[in-house]
């Protein structure tokens, strides 16, 4: 049968209808050429099925047949392995398995996937790409984006952001991964390659440090690092804010320390003996001196504290794990020990009530349960 279709000049010899003109391109697959009364004609492709079903798959508009074949045969391929939905994005594989959970009553993880998806696909440049189009490229840049990358980012910042990006990968991939068994794309490669970051979980079992762990790593720390350990400890400020405090920053007459940091700018109290030790520390500096500095008299960065804290924490005898963020978590969990309430706390910081709670919340039980069990309710 001749083709009626193959090209512009037969195309535009024909007579404008809605059922499209049909030419075969192979054994139960068709290309059609719908021509309308005005403007650019459509294509289309049809597959017609073992038990006789037709299906069919809109392809827009072609400059040419061969062009348009070529996208009727993708989909066909697609098609062979039972995939007839070539229009199916990112988001809607999320909304499916936020929906297939809550089906499945977890409707606890349903929330918490939408809230994930609502954040970073829905508006997200990767929720409007088609899964047929979907790259590993497209994943890993994806869970790129979520580090953090602020210029005041400290190691434990950006830990954090790892951890937290790997928990949305895993959610992203059990979304796609359902797409993919509900046969709506042909492989999983985008996504099964891309792996999560090494080494990002947290580091809680080992934040905690004793009192005589504290004492060892002092004993290890050069004398400049030793004087940030113990202002760690003693403000439970981040290293960073540590390290851009200059002398003009203590105010000696109100015992108050300004801090500068990712959550801006925060004035608190500080202890007697915290007051005692930045004094020291202030004597014969001018205002806008470095209040704690290296050996050379020169401000503290992450490169510099990085290696001889690594140092002194082997030599203490501590688990590798232990950072300069470790004696920051140490602080606040003394203060909450300390019976200091949580608004306190998270005002001292810089964070909020509800991180508090969220990781330091356990410490709030352990004291009630201690206060409970002096409780004598049965004879």
């Amino acid at each position: 049968m001749a083709n009626p279709i193959d090209s512009k000049t037969k195309r535009d010899r024909l007579k404008p209808r809605r059922e499209p003109y049909w030419a075969t391109l192979e054994k139960f697959a068709a290309l059609g050429y719908r021509k309308p009364a005005t403007g650019q004609g459509t294509w289309i492709a049809r597959r017609l099925d073992e038990d006789g079903r037709k299906r069919y798959q809109a392809l827009g508009t072609h400059d040419s047949f061969d062009i348009a074949a070529k996208a009727a045969r993708k989909w066909l391929a697609l098609a062979a392995q039972g995939i007839y939905t070539t229009d199916v994005k990112v988001k809607d594989a999320t909304d499916a398995y936020v929906l297939a959970l809550k089906d499945k009553g977890r409707t606890s993880t349903a929330q918490d996937a939408q809230g994930r998806f609502k954040r970073l696909v829905d508006k997200a440049p990767i929720g409007s790409i088609l899964l047929t189009k979907l790259t590993s490229i497209n994943v890993r840049k994806w869970l790129n984006d979520q580090i953090n990358k602020d210029k005041g980012a400290e190691e434990e910042d950006i830990r954090r952001s790892k951890d937290s990006a790997n928990r949305n990968l895993s959610s992203l991939k059990a979304a796609l991964t359902l797409a993919y068994t509900n046969r709506l794309v042909a492989s999983d490669d985008a996504w099964a390659i891309v792996k999560p970051f090494r080494q990002v979980g947290a580091r809680r079992k080992d934040a905690f440090l004793t009192i005589d762990a504290r004492a060892a790593l002092l004993s290890e720390c050069p004398a400049d690092l030793a004087l940030l350990v113990k202002a760690a400890l003693l403000t439970g400020a981040r290293p960073g804010e540590l390290a851009a405090l200059n002398v003009g920053d203590f105010n000696r007459s109100q015992g108050v320390l300004t801090l500068r940091g990712k959550t801006g700018s925060r004035t608190v109290a500080i202890s007697t003996e915290a007051a005692k030790f930045f004094t020291e520390r202030s004597k014969g500096k001018t205002p806008a001196a470095p209040l704690l500095a290296t050996s050379f008299g020169q401000a503290w960065n992450k490169d510099s504290w990085k290696k001889p804290l690594k140092d002194a924490v082997t030599k203490a005898g501590l688990s590798d794990t232990v950072v300069l963020y470790s004696l920051r978590h140490t602080a606040i969990s003394e203060m909450m020990r300390a019976s200091i309430d949580v608004f306190t706390v998270a005002k001292l910081t810089g964070t909020s009530v509800s991180m508090i709670e969220k990781n330091y919340g356990h410490l709030r039980h352990d004291e009630v349960k201690a206060k409970l069990d002096k409780i004598r309710m049965i004879r």
